[in-house]
């Protein structure tokens, strides 16, 4: 199916205050320790994927092929540690949506405090044409 038959992109509008939440236990391979750092704490770039995969939960029905979306920026901040082994929660909430942009809060928390705030922004696209894009770049 080419880009301009594609059926339209989803419309999200509806999903304004819809959250997700997602539970994970901090392993050694989202140790700092696994990227270059000395501190065995669950690592700044894996909290942040993780706030990305959680904000994907909360498209997971609504955004179907052709449609994907793809992150597009973070303002958070890491505001506490977490040791190896804890567990924590992360939820978003989709905030808002103009045009194909869409904006989170996301927040995380482990057994004594929250330990990351913040808003996280993706686009939806169209996988076709972002595919086409990549191969451009290879």
């Amino acid at each position: 199916m080419s880009d301009t038959t594609a059926p339209p992109r989803p419309a999200l509008d509806s999903l304004v205050g819809s959250s997700a939440t997602r539970h994970h236990v901090v392993g050694p391979r989202d140790s700092a320790t696994a990227w270059d750092n000395d501190v065995d704490v669950l690592a700044t770039p894996v909290l942040l994927w993780l706030g990305e995969v959680t904000a994907m939960d909360v498209l997971r029905d609504e955004v179907t092929a052709p449609w994907m979306t793809v992150g597009l920026n973070h303002d958070s901040a890491h505001v506490a540690p977490t040791p190896v082994g804890e567990e924590i929660t992360i939820t978003a909430t989709l905030t808002g949506v103009d045009g194909k942009v869409l904006t989170f809060e996301v927040e995380a928390r482990d057994s004594r405090a929250v330990i990351l705030r913040g808003v996280h922004g993706r686009a939806v696209v169209h996988r076709g044409a972002f595919e086409r894009k990549l191969a451009e770049r290879a």
